[in-house]
């Protein structure tokens, strides 16, 4: 068993898209280990995208992130790749260029407002479960 965090962003919460996105993750055979709804503050969203702090669009990000609440959800699946299987159902970042049947190409409408985040690695997940839910640590 593996875990991975999923975030519905903001765009997705104000689009009432939550509901599907879930749907799709429990669907495909995921089980949902912790879901809570919270707008990000600025310093769990810095942690959160440290490894962008250098890149030009860093501070949109953060803004983006924390300007209303997202859902933040621990999923669990077989084997060690969840996280792997994740980012296949949310698809690739611009959502011009995401296939149909994927959340982003399914439902995406820009690349700086993309509705998901899913870890890209195990450790990442790791990591990011430990951000927003420590007690899962």
């Amino acid at each position: 068993m593996s875990r991975s965090l999923v975030i519905c962003k903001p765009d997705a919460v104000e689009r009432r898209l939550t509901g599907e996105i879930l749907r799709r993750l429990e669907a495909k055979g995921l089980r949902l280990v912790a879901v809570e709804l919270r707008t990000i503050d600025d310093d769990t969203a810095r942690r959160h995208y440290a490894e962008h702090e250098a890149k030009s669009f860093f501070s949109d990000l953060v803004a983006f992130i924390i300007r209303s609440p997202s859902l933040l959800v621990v999923v669990e699946g077989p084997g060690d790749d969840t996280w792997e299987v994740v980012r296949t159902l949310i698809g690739p970042t611009d959502p011009a260029t995401a296939p149909p049947g994927t959340i982003r190409g399914d439902f995406g409408l820009e690349v700086t407002e993309n509705l998901a985040h899913g870890s890209d690695s195990r450790q990442s997940a790791q990591r990011e479960i430990d951000i927003f839910f420590p007690s899962l640590g």
